[in-house]
């Protein structure tokens, strides 16, 4: 599943957050955003899987229009699942709920094919003792990785991660990683927002530098974070050096 971005515009009010960004993301490609807060990184995100409408350019998917008038965004969002920086889970729901209430209701998976497709994915993820718990008894990294594993259950063609290491402790960090890593073995695109440079670094086939809602540079990790062409990038990699985020 390919995802094309074309001259993307996105204003809220007088903030112009998104300045004619252009993006590709071919088909099994892990491609990692990177930059400084506020520089538009999680809405470009959510204007991939229409949860933000864009005022100009255009979104397509393998080719298709989706950004268009009539489009079924729902259907849309059946394709691309994302995950947000917050885990959204609903308190008075047990994980195994939290999981399917959405691929059940929405996509039509029969009730025991989302059950046991959750299961699976808990197991993987290390949650296979969490199926009947309710989130306030799980950790924040408990919470994300169930998270994650919702967005997972309904089979997207594309998956978008919003700092999905944000609410981890660094010991789960890597156990995270292996997951992504077997994703995109399994041929599963994905565009990530996040902070972490190593993670960036080993992870991602392309890293996308963004600032002040454009794209400044874009190849592979290590020309971007080793080698980067651009002052503005040069600058950014500089201070995250400084502050230990990011080894040389």
């Amino acid at each position: 599943m390919k995802v094309e971005l074309t001259g993307i515009h996105k204003s809220f009010g007088t903030n112009h957050v998104l300045k004619g960004i252009d993006l590709a993301v071919d088909e099994h490609q892990v491609v990692c955003l990177i930059g400084p807060s506020g520089c538009g990184k999680s809405t470009l995100l959510r204007t991939i899987n229409l949860l933000e409408k864009i005022d100009e350019g255009e979104v397509r998917l393998d080719g298709l229009l989706i950004s268009g008038a009539g489009v079924d965004a729902n259907s849309v969002r059946q394709r691309i699942g994302i995950v947000f920086q917050s885990y959204n889970l609903f308190p008075h729901m047990s994980v195994l709920k939290n999981l399917t209430l959405g691929p059940i209701k929405a996509s039509g998976i029969p009730r025991p094919e989302a059950e046991a497709k959750a299961i699976d994915l808990l197991e993987r993820f290390g949650l296979g003792d969490k199926v009947q718990e309710y989130p306030d008894r799980l950790s924040g990294g408990q919470q994300q990785r169930a998270a994650i594993v919702r967005a997972l259950v309904g089979d997207p063609e594309v998956l978008l991660l919003d700092e999905i290491t944000s609410a981890l402790d660094p010991e789960l960090v890597g156990e995270v990683l292996s997951v992504i890593r077997e994703l995109a073995t399994r041929g599963l695109t994905m565009v990530l927002a996040t902070h972490e440079m190593g993670f960036a670094r080993d992870v991602a086939n392309r890293v996308v530098f963004m600032d002040a809602g454009r794209v400044v540079e874009a190849g592979p990790p290590d020309q971007v974070l080793r080698k980067p062409t651009q002052a503005r990038t040069q600058q950014f990699l500089k201070r995250v050096i400084q502050g230990g985020r990011l080894s040389q």
